[in-house]
């Protein structure tokens, strides 16, 4: 099938330098290695597909394959990734695409990110910039590349795209232009030529469109008293049938309240968005003819439902999901809802069918299909002959393995509170008296759920067993379980993870001298902090980009947009100091590795090396791993099969 071929394109160019040979692991080379697809698009008239894929160490590669000729992939254009890579593409037409290149840089000691939207033709000619450019006059920049906001499907080689126009001085003056900040314009995508649709405007942020080229939805930023700094609260406007902007709602996205929208449906004449609903969040319609009339869609009394399903050129919203223990769908479209159950039976009652994307009149659907025990194949169906084509792996050199199983499961913590988590175990291995593992996820406004992880997969095939618990503090069960999110409630979210660790030695599948904590992110605070609250538990210690002092965060945030949201998440008062696994080494007694990219914007490396150095004055044992050149999530396969690798072997058994 098609996806061999991509196997040897993608992963065969894989490379493991930096990585002594003495240390290689035949798992990590397999479960470290980046997913070949990045990003994929179905071309308007269904005959092309257009894909992102990793190439060897920094490079991704842009490809296309005419599905009427065969299999065989062209590769139209390649990115270094030094500092630039590819991040998405879609058709603008039959023969023309639009691209987002964009990536990190350091200069002056601050990390910034950056990108560019360009429009090529499907065999590589005609490159054609769409971000506006920064010139000698300019006052005000911003370093992002807009947006296509609407494809414009009933038009050729058109987009509709947010753009920012910069505040400029005219030369030789102190006079400036009024007229600046985020517009949506008409963009010709071959001859670069654009028209208003909407005028720039200081304040505007985001821009929502009814799918056919009208814009329906305007989000406006609120400051921070007179300051710059970012408030937390967005106020939303739509244009209702007299072309005037109309409040609709505001938007309190550090306080989790009031009404996000997020698509527009046009014969209803609603906007889709989520709102809180009985102490979890919601999907709801909103009417945009001045009544205000609202309609709760879809609800779970367990849940929050956060998931919109879209499809098409047009983004049509065809339902939602939330996930319990397995993601669920709610389809309005009851033909996609039979499709899809359809599709799940005959490719195992197990998987997970997403419409990734679809021929503009929806007859041919691009189609992801996977599972627990699979990462993932991309296929083709046509709904006139009802004809399944195979196309792309996600993770080619992954199919071969026999994956184990994820078993949602709960335990309780200290105060009787059923924890939900889900449990991994070795294949064909008796669950008694195991190495095992907790993985607190990242976030902490985040949750794990079912599904191919390949972390966790990696760690089973090395013996281990391994357990992601959805602690209090996570998001998607609802306010009461959010709390005051992992950082103000430290102590009820580290104690749930380490309750987690307690409860797989009292089912005996954990070997108490061989259990460990490994987290990313807020996952690798948990890490740390289980290690200072509860030292005698776990034995290893491994964190991934953490968050390791609460002060020095905010500290770093200073001069951000966000500060003040960042500062308000993480609070003040004597969690501060307690809550911070740097400012109590003392009490760790595990042996710690570190692992972190350079150019982290999420959680800076100074954190890690700020730990390393309270690590090693108080003479504890710690190993930290520096990736140069690399973000948060070190997407990079010689990064990750290195990390696996160190990991594996630090690890006690």
């Amino acid at each position: 099938m098609f996806r061999n071929s991509i196997l040897f394109i993608s992963l065969a160019t894989s490379t493991t330098l930096g990585i002594p040979a003495a240390w290689a692991n035949e798992k990590a080379e397999i479960f470290g290695a980046m997913p070949a697809i990045r990003d994929i698009s179905l071309s308007p008239d269904g005959t092309k597909i257009a894909f992102i894929s990793p190439g060897p160490e920094k490079l991704s590669d842009l490809y296309t394959i005419d599905l009427a000729k065969g299999d065989t992939p062209t590769r139209v254009m390649s990115s270094s990734g030094d500092p630039e890579n590819l991040q998405w593409c879609g058709w603008v037409s039959n023969a023309r695409l639009a691209c987002r290149l964009g990536g990190l840089k350091e200069q002056a000691g601050e990390i910034y990110g950056f990108g560019t939207i360009f429009a090529i033709d499907a065999d590589g000619e005609n490159a054609r910039q769409l971000t506006l450019e920064k010139d000698a006059d300019t006052l005000t920049y911003s370093l992002g590349s807009g947006d296509i906001i609407d494809w414009l499907p009933d038009e050729q080689d058109a987009v509709l795209m947010s753009r920012y126009h910069p505040e400029r001085r005219a030369a030789g003056t102190r006079i400036g232009n009024r007229d600046f900040g985020w517009a949506v314009e008409r963009i010709d995508t071959v001859t670069g030529k654009a028209k208003y649709v909407e005028r720039p405007s200081e304040e505007a942020i985001e821009y929502i469109t009814d799918g056919e080229g009208e814009v329906r939805i305007k989000g406006m930023r609120t400051k921070l008293g007179a300051t710059e700094r970012d408030s937390g609260r967005i106020k939303y406007f739509y244009k209702n049938g007299s072309n005037d902007w109309v409040e609709l709602s505001q938007l309190d996205y550090a306080n989790r309240s009031g009404f996000n929208p997020y698509a527009v449906d046009k014969t209803r004449n609603s906007v889709f968005g989520f709102a809180p609903y009985k102490g979890r969040q919601a999907l709801m319609s909103v009417k945009l003819d001045d009544s205000g009339d609202q309609e709760v869609l879809v609800s779970n009394d367990k849940v929050d439902v956060d998931g919109l399903i879209r499809i098409g050129r047009k983004n049509r919203v065809v339902g939602a999901s939330y996930a319990i223990e397995k993601r669920e769908a709610v389809y309005f479209d009851k033909d996609l809802e039979k499709l899809a159950a359809g599709l799940a039976n005959a490719l195992g009652g197990e998987t997970a069918i997403n419409f990734a994307d679809s021929s503009q009149d929806e007859s041919k659907l691009l189609i992801w299909a996977g599972s627990d025990v699979d990462p993932g194949q991309y296929f083709l169906f046509d709904r006139g002959s009802k004809q399944l084509r195979p196309l792309l792996g996600v993770r080619p050199k992954v199919e071969n393995q026999n994956l184990a199983t994820v078993k949602p499961v709960t335990f309780p913590a200290a105060d009787g509170t059923e924890i939900p988590g889900y449990l991994t175990l070795p294949i064909g291995v008796e669950p008694k008296n195991l190495p095992a593992i907790v993985i607190p996820h990242g976030g902490p406004e985040s949750r794990d759920e079912w599904g191919f992880d390949w972390l966790a997969q990696f760690f089973v095939s090395q013996g281990f067993a391994v357990l992601q618990p959805n602690f209090r503090g996570s998001a998607g069960y609802g306010d009461d379980w959010f709390l005051e999110n992992g950082y103000k409630s430290w102590k009820i979210a580290i104690g749930d993870v380490s309750d987690g660790g307690r409860w797989l030695i009292r089912e005996g599948i954990a070997k108490p001298e061989a259990l460990s904590i490994v987290g990313w992110s807020y996952g690798g605070y948990a890490a740390l902090q289980s290690a200072v609250t509860y030292p005698d538990l776990f034995k290893a210690v491994i964190a991934i980009a953490p968050v390791t002092d609460l002060a020095l965060k905010k500290n770093n945030n200073n001069k951000e947009y966000s500060s003040a949201v960042e500062d308000d998440r993480v609070g003040s008062g004597p969690h501060i100091k307690e809550g911070s696994p740097a400012q109590n080494v003392d009490q760790i007694k595990a042996p710690v590795m570190l692992f972190h990219g350079d150019l982290d914007q999420n959680v800076f490396i100074n954190q890690s090396k700020f730990m390393e150095d309270k690590l090693k004055n108080a003479g504890k044992a710690v190993t930290f791993i520096e990736y140069e050149g690399l973000a948060h999530s070190l997407q990079n396969s010689a990064a990750r099969i290195d990390m696996l690798t160190k990991s594996a072997a630090f690890l006690p058994k």
